[in-house]
């Protein structure tokens, strides 16, 4: 990663009628060249939104966004060669097949990727002679995935891009961005499941309602260190059995099982319900939410100082 600043956003703002709260606000946002950077938060956060900005599909109300030190609007044509992007929404010509609409996006890059396609459809295994209609949403955005990647862009720009995508595809997802990376090109990529970037990021944004509530390292924001636990027992078991324990909180029962947030290590947990015999024990991450909330605070507010020495 360079220090070299591939999107940079100024007080940017959109709002889409008056009376209407802003789907973003105040955005100001610096992403370098060669990172991959996660672009995190809830459904309607105001992720798309930013990145319709971007590639000039709406106008901010206020504010400006660069890409290349170049206005996203003013200079749009020029930047669309150097950018591969995959929308949220893949709306393709359902009559078309696969290979063409590859064909069409193309000509329209003005390039032969005949080499890099034939790649890529095979690290995706994704067959383009049937016609999108009989595609299934996993194949649609594997094509996305295509069209994106095929001219080798300098920056990619991808809206959820991992949607719909099975366990194996997202593998090779992860690879391919890898490997951008490692070639010094740059990845903006939008998420509301933070395992979905958690092994691939650099640096990711929280965002909320519209506002940036910080940029950190995904080393740092996962440092909350904690997940839901759920015991389930040969027969029903009260919350306090696990009352005092070291690194547990939010305990609650429902028939035979016991939910409690952990943080640490499962020894005091497992010690404290020794007494007890066992069914299953099942382990969640936490949601985007719920670690945003357990980093921020429950009324997700951060201070002003915090933010300052975290965006950057």
């Amino acid at each position: 990663m360079t220090n070299v600043p591939i999107i940079e956003t100024h007080n940017l703002s959109k709002t889409y009628g008056a009376g209407q709260p802003p789907a973003l606000s105040q955005l100001n946002l610096t992403v370098n060249q060669g990172e991959i950077f996660g672009y995190l938060g809830p459904n309607g956060a105001g992720k798309s939104t930013t990145i319709r900005i971007l590639m000039d599909l709406i106008r901010p109300t206020v504010g400006e966004a660069k890409l290349f030190g170049k206005s996203a609007q003013a200079d749009a044509v020029a930047l669309h060669a150097r950018i591969g992007f995959m929308p949220g929404d893949m709306s393709l010509w359902a009559g078309y097949t696969g290979q063409g609409v590859v064909d069409y996006f193309s000509r329209v890059h003005g390039g032969n990727y005949t080499a890099n396609i034939k790649k890529l459809t095979s690290r995706l295994d994704l067959d383009l002679s049937k016609r999108i209609r009989e595609y299934s949403t996993g194949n649609k955005r594997k094509l996305g995935l295509v069209l994106a990647l095929m001219h080798e862009p300098e920056l990619l720009i991808l809206d959820e891009p991992t949607s719909g995508l099975d366990p194996l595809v997202q593998q090779t997802f992860n690879e391919l961005m890898r490997e951008h990376r490692t070639a010094g090109r740059t990845v903006f990529l939008s998420s509301h499941v933070l395992s979905e970037v958690q092994s691939i990021c650099d640096r990711v944004a929280i965002l909320r309602n519209g506002e940036l509530k910080a940029v950190e390292t995904v080393e740092k924001l996962i440092h909350t260190d904690f997940r839901w636990v759920t015991v389930t027992f040969d027969k029903p078991a009260a919350a306090s059995l696990v009352a005092g324990v070291t690194g547990v909180s939010h305990a609650s029962t429902v028939d035979n099982s016991l939910k409690v947030r952990l943080t640490g290590d499962f020894d005091p947990l497992l010690r404290a319900m020794s007494a007890m015999y066992i069914t299953n024990i099942h382990v969640a991450e936490p949601t985007l939410e719920e670690i945003f909330l357990a980093y921020y605070g429950d009324n997700g507010h951060t201070p002003a100082a915090t933010i300052s020495q975290t965006v950057r």
